[in-house]
This record gives C-alpha cells, structure tokens and sequence, in this order.
C-alpha cells in the first residue's frame, strides 16, 4: 500500500521548517510523497490575518518546487471560494474517495494532540489515518520528574490516551527543532530584517517583490 503524506497548515507563509517536517517524516515512514496543503478557511485562525489562498498555493508551489516526494494539493483551496470552514475530517474522506488504496499519514505539530478533540470529528480522522506527531528531538530529550514537568512522559501519556480511546494510530515524528514561526516572519517583513534561512528564497523573493505582510493585515 503507498503511503501518503499530508502536511497541513496555513503556510501564511510556509518556511523551511515546514520542509524540514515534512522531509524527516518522508524519510522515518518511507513516505512515497506528502502533500502540501493549504488550508482554504482555517477556521480555528482569526482570518483578517490570514492572506488569501491564491497566494498561500503560489507560495507553496515555490517552496517545494523541484524537491523529489513533494506535491502541491489543492483539496482545501475550493472551500475558500465556498467560504465554507475547513476540516481535517472532511479532506481525509475526499482523499479516501478519490484514493482508496493509499495509506495516509496526516502530520501535526505534538501540540495539536492535546487539542484534537475539539476538532470536528476527531473519531473521523483516527480512522482515516496515521497521526504523525511532530516534536523537536530536545522537547523529548529523557528527563526525570513526574508526568506533569516531563513533556516525553506528558507527551506519551497523551498518545496513550488517544490509542485507546480512539484505536487511533498515533507515532511520533522527532525532527530537529527550527527556531522559525509565519508569525515570526510575518513580523521580520514588518521591520524591514532579514529572512535569510527562514524561507526558501524563492518564496522571499514572492513577498518581496508583492510587499506581502509589510503592514497588517
């Protein structure tokens, strides 16, 4: 069976650490591609924040551009022109759909576990895939102390938690952690500083040349 990755996010913008999650989970799971997609109305994030996802995808595009096992998927950019919310549970079962025989691994940031219950669905979304969490490799670094001031342990007990609840399939993604946020970058552009290693430099020269993210939004 292939294996399929999804990385979703915003990407408002995406930036390299982004490619680098994405990268390490291809490489740890034997990931035959992961698909880059843009959220179209992430109804979780305050929108007037949020650029529109015409130019979200192009920025992506640049991104991965040229980077074997990456493709651009634009599943989610039809709710946008709907203004309908975006849901996990709903692209996986479009994905599904269309690709029956594939085997999905959707990628999160470890964060996100200990708030997918809130998402629509969460049931919905164990059974349509793997959950990848992902985690900076000292966020797991072995630690002494009880459950509460040891993230591994915190971390652990939380998978646990979901596997028997949910029968859900949940393994964790470590990757050397980035210093780099879009809410960083976005405030970088703001005062005039560098992006340098931050993004690809194909997508700073995108906000660059179309002055994205100079003034709020």
């Amino acid at each position: 069976m292939r294996r399929i990755g999804i990385m979703g996010g915003t990407f408002n913008p995406i930036h390299n650490g982004h490619l680098a999650i994405a990268q390490n989970a291809r490489e740890q799971f034997a990931l035959e591609k992961v698909l880059f997609m843009p959220s179209g109305v992430p109804y979780m994030k305050e929108q007037g924040e949020v650029l529109p996802i015409e130019v979200r995808c192009e920025m992506t595009r640049l991104a991965i551009k040229g980077i074997p096992g990456f493709a651009l998927s634009k599943i989610e950019a039809a709710d946008a022109a709907q203004r309908k919310n975006t849901y996990t549970c709903d692209t996986l079962q479009k994905l599904k759909h269309a690709d029956p025989e594939a085997a999905y691994y959707f990628i999160l940031g470890a964060d996100s576990l200990y708030a997918i219950e809130d998402w629509k669905s969460p049931e919905l979304i164990f059974q349509s895939c793997t959950v990848l969490a992902a985690v900076r490799t000292e966020s797991v670094s072995t630690q002494q102390g009880d459950v509460s001031g040891n993230p591994r342990k915190r971390l652990n007990k939380q998978t646990q938690y979901l596997r028997e609840k949910y029968h859900a399939s949940v393994e964790i993604l470590e990757f050397a952690g980035m210093d780099v946020s879009s809410t960083q970058i976005r405030e970088r552009v703001r005062r005039g500083e560098s992006l340098q290693g931050l993004l690809p430099e194909a997508v700073e020269a995108y906000i660059r040349k179309n002055r994205l993210y100079e003034k709020d939004l």
